[in-house]
């Protein structure tokens, strides 16, 4: 007897175009204020954020998964602040990839600085992660208890 009911009809559901999937990005930029940030700090920046920044020491890095291979471009905003470029003085910064020297600059003014050049691909490879960090020559060290401060971080990393 079951199987002589009969079933009842509902009708077809509303079909939708499936949404767009935008591919994921070939390597990403950490802003020191991300949730999580400090999952790809490899060394030398401080827990401790301030805002949207974080305190560097003198070799800061991150380490950022490639995922795709594509001209990526190194990018770093950061800032020397005035209270202790008063004693430091001009600061020459290398920006490195992997252990590569991609450029150095010299600093001869405080502020908010940002720095961006193109990765040679063969510094990475797709599936692992690239180490992306700044080498400051000289850091400012407190009179007064010893501790030690680099440069103020914003964002670091790889991008497209």
């Amino acid at each position: 007897m079951v199987a002589c009911e009969r079933i009842p009809e509902y009708p077809i559901p509303d079909q939708r175009t499936a949404p767009l999937v935008q591919a994921p990005v070939a390597a990403r930029v950490i802003n020191m204020d991300d949730p999580g940030a400090m999952a790809h700090v490899v060394r030398d920046i401080s827990p401790t954020l301030s805002g949207s920044w974080r305190w560097s020491l003198e070799k800061p890095a991150l380490k950022v998964r490639i995922r795709f291979h594509q001209r990526l471009k190194y990018v770093i905003d950061f800032t020397l602040p005035e209270i202790t470029f008063k004693d430091t003085g001009p600061v020459t910064i290398a920006f490195t990839v992997n252990d590569h020297v991609l450029d150095r600059l010299r600093y001869t003014a405080p502020g908010d600085h940002h720095f961006e050049k193109d990765v040679p691909p063969e510094w990475t490879q797709v599936g692992e992660d690239a180490i992306v960090g700044a080498e400051i020559d000289k850091i400012w060290v407190s009179p007064t208890d010893g501790a030690r401060f680099g440069i103020i971080l914003v964002r670091m990393g790889l991008t497209k």
